[in-house]
């Protein structure tokens, strides 16, 4: 791994792991990414929504955004959180949080997160898809992944209380194999199951936002996909 990459998050790693596959998309040939060719990918996939009748569980929506830059292609948005929030402090995450009474739906939901944590007009993004929900093993949150682009670049503003730094990632970074691994960790009850690592400069992306994040390349790049949360 580059010198420099990985970051100071504490990986939760069980005394039982071993390396898994490497990148799906080492040794494809690179394409020049548009936003035509991403909202052709992504409106075109049909994700998987998970039927839920428990009541109490908590709804929960996370926003992808992606602009577009002459110099260097499509780029997505992250943040890393804030020390201060009670869960999750210096991980890295997509805008996105659990639905409010008010929210009209998750879209909204999505919407209303990313303008409170990142300052993101509300009126700049555009849905294009939804990846596949799924459930967090921790909070036991239904959560759905919405895809949008925004037409301009945006002008953004950290939320100190929620949001320690704003992440702009060009896509040809994440398309490095080199940063990408695999990992399969076998739980207490013998069950084993892979997480996934994007090494980026400073920071470490694992757990459901790097599953979003692989979810996300292999929908680009037109690849099947097995179950990844």
């Amino acid at each position: 791994m580059e010198e420099g990459r990985g970051g100071f998050q504490k990986i939760p790693r069980p005394e039982s792991w071993h390396l898994g596959a490497p990148a799906p998309w080492e040794g494809m040939e690179y394409r020049d990414f548009t936003l035509d060719v991403l909202e052709s990918a992504i409106s075109g996939y049909n994700s998987r929504t998970l039927s839920d009748q428990t009541k109490e569980r908590r709804r929960s929506a996370v926003l992808i955004p992606i602009y577009y830059s002459a110099q260097n292609g499509l780029h997505l948005i992250l943040t890393r959180r804030s020390a201060m929030m009670k869960h999750h402090t210096h991980e890295v995450s997509f805008p996105g949080g659990n639905q409010e009474p008010e929210d009209q739906d998750l879209w909204a939901t999505a919407i209303r997160e990313a303008h409170e944590e990142i300052g993101l007009d509300p009126e700049l993004p555009r849905l294009v898809g939804t990846l596949d929900s799924f459930i967090t093993v921790g909070s036991n949150s239904l959560v759905t992944p919405f895809v949008a682009i925004l037409d301009s670049v945006p002008a953004l503003k950290a939320n100190p209380m929620e949001v320690e730094e704003i992440i702009d990632i060009p896509l040809t970074e994440l398309l490095d194999p080199n940063i990408y691994r695999e990992e399969v960790w076998q739980w207490q009850d013998g069950r084993s199951r892979p997480v996934y690592f994007f090494e980026l400069i400073g920071d470490t992306v694992w757990g459901a936002t790097a599953s979003m994040l692989r979810q996300f390349l292999l929908v680009l790049f037109s690849m099947e996909q097995t179950k990844q949360f």
